[in-house]
């Protein structure tokens, strides 16, 4: 009797690793070679579930214009997540919500906020907003992070 157990609950954590995975979402991000805290960010997603396709790229003006990020919401690094543009520091939760927004062409972290994802560094932080780019062109304030 040990082993059908044995089997049953080794299937059940199968079956529950490959539904996980399903779930997974992918980003691609891309960044410049010598950016640390696009790797600390890369990082974030990473401890939070995400596949990230990692691009280094020579020019990130370009990337970003063809990607339709505004220059008001730039940062450093640029994801892409289902076509929308993911822009600076910008917290796990807020990717993930972002996939269920179709009145969204992207959100961003402008500026680079210590405390922020990826810029953890010492106990300094910046409060800071996720501001949304609507499908109208109108940015909205989609979360808001306090600082200390």
């Amino acid at each position: 009797m040990k082993t059908p157990l044995r089997l049953v609950a080794l299937s059940a954590l199968l079956l529950s690793s490959l539904a996980q995975a399903a779930d997974q979402l992918t980003i691609d991000v891309h960044r410049d070679a010598n950016c640390g805290c696009c790797k600390a960010w890369i990082s974030h997603l990473e401890t939070n579930g995400f596949k990230v396709n990692d691009h280094v790229e020579t020019d990130m003006s370009s990337v970003k214009q063809r990607l339709g990020v505004q220059p008001r919401l730039a940062s450093c690094h640029t994801g892409v997540i289902n076509g929308k543009f993911v822009e600076g520091h910008v917290p796990a939760e807020q990717v993930v919500a972002l996939t269920k927004r179709n009145d969204l062409k992207g959100i961003a972290v402008p500026g680079m906020p210590m405390g922020s994802p990826g810029m953890e560094m010492g106990d300094r932080k910046d409060a800071y907003q996720v501001i949304g780019l609507g499908n109208d062109g109108k940015d909205q304030v989609i979360a808001e992070y306090p600082g200390n």
